[in-house]
């Protein structure tokens, strides 16, 4: 199922991305760069299950591995230190993180026309994140 991920995956549009940052605590210089760049997602996946996902642009290049439905320790792009799982529901990728009592989800899916859609939630701020894929 994580198949359809796998690939590269270029930022279209960002909806909501500022107050996003804003409830995560993300300070305005910070916001401002994120807000700015347009990075993209390279998803792989090995034959023993690991999961790579890469983010690039020309600000950060963040890189993670994990396994499906095991926690592990992630610093996000924005310095966060959180505690981050993985599952798969319904045909999203879904990444929750938690860090000092507080908690985030991110729910990536393909739509219908082939996109990928990133939903960032936390509290009632959703940002929604659009990618499409590079060839």
């Amino acid at each position: 199922m994580v198949d359809k991920f796998v690939g590269t995956w270029k930022l279209i549009n960002s909806d909501g991305f500022d107050d996003y940052m804003k409830i995560l605590g993300v300070g305005f210089a910070t916001r401002q760069v994120g807000n700015y760049i347009k990075p993209n997602l390279t998803f792989k996946m090995d034959n023993q299950g690991i999961i790579n996902v890469k983010s690039e642009s020309t600000f950060k290049t963040i890189e993670i591995q994990f396994k499906l439905d095991e926690p592990f320790e992630e610093t996000t792009p924005d310095g966060r230190e959180t505690m981050s799982i993985f599952t798969l529901e319904n045909g999203k990728l879904v990444q929750k993180q938690t860090w000092g009592g507080k908690e985030t989800t991110i729910e990536r899916q393909i739509a219908d026309d082939g996109k990928l859609i990133a939903k960032c939630l936390m509290g009632d701020v959703v940002a929604l994140r659009t990618y499409e894929k590079v060839v």
